[in-house]
């Protein structure tokens, strides 16, 4: 297939272009987030190529995968002369829990019975409003880093990108808890030097520092359901982690502790810090079960055949793609 998308979501649109599609992603001139263009703080393959929106609308696609409001609405007819799900099969790929009154939430794509909704957690499935929009879920696939944690040091890591500015979503406010129970944290990600961490490491670099740590502390409050907390189980890391969203069907009880209670999250901390071949053994069920339910393989072949799906719907539909 010829897949349009943009460039939104590093990580995730790493895994996405390992599916031996060819891959076209919108580029401008400031590389903004309107045009990113390809990654460069990621490898990807050479069949993902950049196009100006000049460009677009002398290319030819089997499917759009929107990822944005402004995408749905102006960007992708604006650019390619092709309105999303009326001209052009398309699927929106919905990366984010819904913010705000939950109660009251409705999807930016609801009610639109000529595209499909895909969310990347059956939580979100479950919280956002779609009205009669058709839905699936895909979950989350990684390129597997390798087995390497070591935990030769008695400290827990924490990723969070924009740790300050994100405040209580992310679980900041909760570090100093942790600190103050006996865990001493290294923070990781965008913005962490402003609270001491540290940030702008390669991915590489990253993995091999995340391993080294002895557990792995995944606080945040309110979100899909973080990559870093799935790179970590891939690497070996036992998993202590907040109770939400996703996070009790994604973390197995073999991988670590899970809870809404504080206390009982900090005491679990102290005793892998403790116990190095308890979190050894921890960090092995978790890898074994991030391999089998986030592998890339799976990944890959759930998008496969949702995409085919779409098109052929769509195609059924009277639609033709260009």
């Amino acid at each position: 297939m010829r897949i349009l998308l943009w460039h939104v979501h590093g990580s995730w649109t790493t895994a996405f272009v390992q599916g031996g599609h060819d891959y076209v992603v919108p580029v401008v001139g400031d590389r903004s987030p309107e045009g990113r263009g390809r990654a460069r703080t990621w490898e990807w393959p050479h069949n993902v190529v950049e196009r100006t929106p000049e460009e677009l609308r002398d290319e030819d696609f089997d499917v759009v995968l929107l990822q944005r409001p402004r995408e749905l609405t102006e960007l992708c007819e604006t650019w390619t002369g092709r309105r999303p799900g009326r001209d052009l099969p398309a699927v929106y790929v919905e990366h984010n829990a819904p913010q705000g009154r939950i109660a009251d939430m409705r999807h930016p794509a609801a009610d639109r019975r000529d595209l499909v909704i895909a969310h990347v957690t059956h939580f979100n499935d479950l919280f956002w409003d779609c009205g009669t929009t058709q839905t699936a879920v895909v979950e989350h696939g990684i390129i597997d880093p390798g087995h390497r944690f070591t935990g030769v040091l008695p400290h827990a890591a924490v990723v969070i990108n924009e740790a300050r500015r994100r405040g209580r979503v992310t679980g900041t406010d909760l570090l100093d808890r942790f600190e103050r129970d006996g865990v001493p944290i290294d923070l990781f990600g965008m913005d962490a030097a402003s609270l001491g961490g540290v940030e702008n490491l390669s991915q590489h670099r990253l993995h091999d520092e995340l391993g080294r740590r002895r557990c792995y502390v995944h606080p945040i409050r309110w979100t899909s359901l973080g990559l870093s907390l799935i790179e970590a189980m891939h690497l070996g890391m036992p998993v202590v982690a907040l109770a939400t969203t996703e996070v009790p069907e994604a973390v197995p009880p073999a991988a670590g502790v899970i809870s809404t209670h504080v206390d009982v999250l900090t005491a679990a901390a102290r005793a892998f810090l403790a116990d190095p071949e308890a979190a050894s053994a921890a960090g092995r069920s978790a890898r074994e079960h991030a391999l089998e339910r986030f592998g890339l393989s799976r990944f890959l072949t759930d998008w496969d055949a949702l995409l085919e799906e779409v098109v052929v719907n769509a195609h059924r539909a009277g639609l033709r793609a260009r």
